[in-house]
């Protein structure tokens, strides 16, 4: 670790930011191969609309990463964007579905995403009172999650206004229940 951090900062808050952005940064990592995974693998009669939907979506997580990796550096920090970093740093499993229907893979998805954004509100919290430079980064970014998972869950709502998963907790179980409609 370098022996300097932003102005305004003490070392030792500089060090406990960049820990929050290091997790952040490997879900980041981890939500653009996921998505990437996803563009591969959907398959179905919605399959232009939805892999065409995730592009933009894989490169503005790409950018968040690179965000959240240049502000760990200029914290004084060491950013990590190894494939072992995200596995050391997961508390989430790897996504489960494979080659499936739309509607499975965006069920799938919004459980992914309802991970990420409640990580990052957490994260938003933890740092909020330490440094607002990084707090109004990561609510930016978390913004466009929440509006990525309301294009997501368009495709999943019913005319009720209930998501055709609900009350799922696991990746597959959204994907098995959006498969029966």
């Amino acid at each position: 670790m370098s022996e300097f951090t932003v102005p305004g900062l003490s070392t030792d808050d500089g060090a406990r930011v960049a820990a929050v952005l290091q997790e952040r940064l490997s879900a980041y990592n981890d939500l653009h191969l996921t998505l990437k995974h996803i563009h591969w693998n959907v398959v179905g009669p919605n399959f232009i609309g939805v892999h065409e939907m995730l592009d933009p979506q894989v490169d503005l997580v790409r950018g968040y990463a690179d965000d959240v990796a240049e502000r760990i550096a200029a914290l004084g920090s060491s950013p990590k964007g190894t494939a072992g970093a995200i596995e050391a740093d997961r508390t989430w499993d790897d996504y489960s579905v494979g080659r499936d229907d739309a509607r499975a893979h965006l069920a799938a998805l919004d459980l992914v995403y309802t991970g990420v954004i409640t990580d990052s509100r957490a994260a938003i919290d933890s740092v909020g009172k330490i440094d607002p430079i990084t707090e109004d980064m990561l609510i930016g970014q978390t913004a466009q999650l929440e509006k990525f998972q309301w294009f997501v869950r368009a495709h999943l709502e019913n005319s009720g206004g209930s998501l055709v998963h609900e009350g799922t907790s696991t990746e597959l179980g959204a994907a098995g229940k959006a498969r029966q409609g």
